[in-house]
């Protein structure tokens, strides 16, 4: 890897640090990266995908937030993967591209529900799944549920800063990145934080929004 790349994906500050989509997207790993032709999905990122499908939208949107943080060094395996399953190196993944991926890994069980299934990972709407949308749905629970890692993501929720997440708030993030907007799948703003809220005083705090990270649905 380029000492350009690295110096961008290990830098302290998210802000200053490439997303995900960036890193995909940069010159090094589009046309000169190898292709990782070794590598497919495996059957505990399978069950990723599936569960992925039954998590709250808040949550959904909170994995989003998650995995454009994540720096290539965390996330090389799922990129490896990703990049294998990509047959054009467009960046997305179709329904067809990522069938196919499940038959060359030979999983246990390829659920007959897989096109409902990657229609819920495709938060966007779009037909296809992105780079993001793919991180999201595939991430171990050891690399989303550390206090750390959930604290980030719930800061950007956290406009204020106050520590709790208000639905004003929710609404604001929601409403500046479309993709996370199409989580909600017509649900309102109030139905969301009341699922979190278990001291239904109408906001979410971090100790809430960490024990939502923590479930396993």
């Amino acid at each position: 890897m380029p000492r350009i790349l690295s110096v961008f994906l290990l830098k302290m500050n998210p802000k200053d640090r490439y997303t995900a989509e960036q890193t995909l997207n940069h010159d090094w790993i589009k046309n000169k990266a190898p292709k990782a032709i070794d590598v497919c999905l495996q059957q505990n990122q399978l069950e990723n995908l599936r569960s992925f499908r039954s998590q709250n939208k808040l949550k959904k949107a909170a994995l989003q937030v998650i995995a454009s943080q994540l720096n290539e060094i965390q996330i090389k395996a799922l990129r490896d993967i990703f990049m294998a399953l990509d047959d054009n190196s467009d960046g997305l993944l179709t329904a067809t591209e990522t069938g196919e991926g499940l038959e060359k890994a030979k999983p246990k069980d390829i659920p007959a529900d897989l096109q409902q299934i990657l229609q819920d990972v495709d938060s966007d709407g779009s037909g296809v799944i992105d780079y993001t949308e793919f991180l999201a749905a595939t991430l171990d629970k050891c690399m989303f549920a550390e206090r750390d890692v959930c604290w980030a993501a719930f800061r950007v929720f956290d406009i204020d800063g106050d520590g709790v997440i208000t639905k004003e708030e929710l609404k604001k993030v929601l409403q500046g990145d479309e993709n996370m907007a199409q989580l909600l799948g017509g649900k309102s703003v109030e139905e969301v934080i009341k699922e979190i809220d278990k001291d239904g005083d109408g906001q979410i705090n971090f100790d809430e929004f960490l024990k939502m990270m923590k479930a396993d649905n």
